[in-house]
């Protein structure tokens, strides 16, 4: 009887492994909005230029052939190039348009981390005025006695 429910249990579960290892059917609008026009620059879904309704006819011909959604980007990449894509590629020269963006960012975050540190630390204390010394007290008496008769005595 054991033997009969593990036999039972195990067929159970085949049916559901083969579904779970099928990859998913690919769709039009899930691929429109990762392909861009390449007539107006825009993501595929949004334009209506005829260029556009070409490459979605194509998109619904690679789909009712049978193709997952990363065999029909690729086809798109094949018969139009890269450009198509919305995102670029994860890999080569591509991967600077994730990584640049990224860094910019983080130096940015550094740097407003340091600017604002430095803006919250207290100022050095200003230095106390000199005294002047007994011979700059004398040159400063005679210069304002000097002035004071250039003046007239008016003042």
């Amino acid at each position: 009887m054991s033997r009969l429910c593990a036999v039972l249990a195990l067929l159970a579960l085949v049916p559901v492994g083969a579904a779970v290892a099928a990859p998913p059917r690919a769709s039009l609008p899930d691929i429109e909005d990762e392909v861009m026009c390449l007539e107006c620059g825009t993501a595929l879904n949004l334009s209506n230029a005829p260029v556009a309704e070409r490459q979605r006819a194509f998109i619904r011909r690679e789909i009712a052939r049978g193709r997952t959604k990363e065999q029909i980007k690729q086809a798109l990449v094949d018969r139009f190039g890269p450009a198509v894509l919305a995102l670029p590629e994860d890999e080569g020269f591509s991967l600077a348009a994730y990584l640049v963006p990224i860094f910019v960012a983080l130096l940015g975050s550094v740097a407003v981390f340091f600017a604002v540190r430095r803006w919250r630390r207290p100022g050095r204390p200003a230095a106390a005025p000199r005294r002047p010394d007994a011979a700059d007290e004398e040159r400063l008496d005679r210069e304002l006695a000097a002035y004071d008769r250039g003046m007239g005595g008016h003042g």
